[in-house]
């Protein structure tokens, strides 16, 4: 049956070209239709992606993973672990156990939304940041208002770019550090599921056409979902090469993990 999926990005063929990578297609198996032209903002700012729909056939159920069935799968790209484990602005560490996060209202909170409101002013963005602060002291900034796909940008990049300005911002001459979250319309967590979906994808064609395969370049975080959806997959497992900002994980054919 056909399927279809929009897809964003700075060009028409930027857009496409991200459809067909989260799909593991070509172009000659989908069809596109231009649903918005990308126009350009001042210095790059309050511009408007492309946004195209890509229509490819699909199987009439959703394919399963199949279940984990190995003893040992090689361990996450350490080097990826350590460049993780110390970011300082990108993203936040995945909690197992989310506990609804309190409202803030104290000097930090206080210098993120002086900060975030001039900023978001300056970009033409009608927008409103709620901060919230978590267990683990951590403050949670949710962006609400009208022309959010601006601030999110293309896979996130501008959204990146707020959270680390918002953080450097608020710490400068504070003794204490404390880490900032920038979200708008849920992204992260649908980046991270659209990860993880990507990442099975790939892991299933590996295993059936045995030959590996290497993804698209990716910041440290979201390496890190990709090493974490497939740490238990059958037959795979997972590395990473190159410098950043070109970066990638390799998902590779690993027969000895096969049942």
């Amino acid at each position: 049956m056909q399927k279809f999926i929009e897809s964003t990005g700075k060009t028409e063929e930027a857009a496409i070209a991200a459809a067909l990578e989260q799909l593991g297609l070509s172009r000659e198996e989908v069809s596109v239709e231009v649903l918005e032209l990308a126009k350009p903002g001042f210095l790059g700012i309050g511009g408007t992606l492309a946004k195209v729909k890509v229509t490819y056939e699909g199987p009439d159920e959703p394919e399963e993973a199949p279940t984990p069935a190995v003893e040992e799968i090689a361990p996450a790209d350490e080097a990826d672990s350590v460049e993780y484990a110390t970011m300082d602005a990108a993203f936040a560490e995945e909690e197992e156990t989310a506990a609804t996060p309190a409202a803030a209202d104290d000097e930090y909170a206080a210098k993120i939304v002086d900060f975030l409101s001039g900023l978001l002013e300056r970009m033409e963005v009608n927008a409103v940041p709620h901060v919230s602060v978590d267990a683990e002291g951590n403050y949670l900034v949710e962006l609400e208002g009208e022309g959010l796909g601006a601030v999110i940008g293309r896979r996130g990049e501008t959204l990146d770019a707020l959270q680390q300005l918002t953080g450097y911002a608020v710490n400068h001459g504070q003794q204490k550090r404390v880490r900032v979250r920038i979200d708008a319309e849920g992204y992260r967590s649908k980046r991270e599921e659209s990860l993880e979906r990507m990442a099975r994808r790939m892991a299933d064609k590996v295993v059936r056409y045995r030959r590996n395969m290497t993804l698209e370049p990716m910041n440290a975080y979201e390496r890190h979902v990709v090493h974490t959806a497939l740490q238990d997959y059958p037959g795979v497992t997972t590395y990473s090469i190159g410098a950043e900002p070109n970066r990638r994980t390799v998902v590779a054919y690993a027969p000895g993990g096969e049942e």
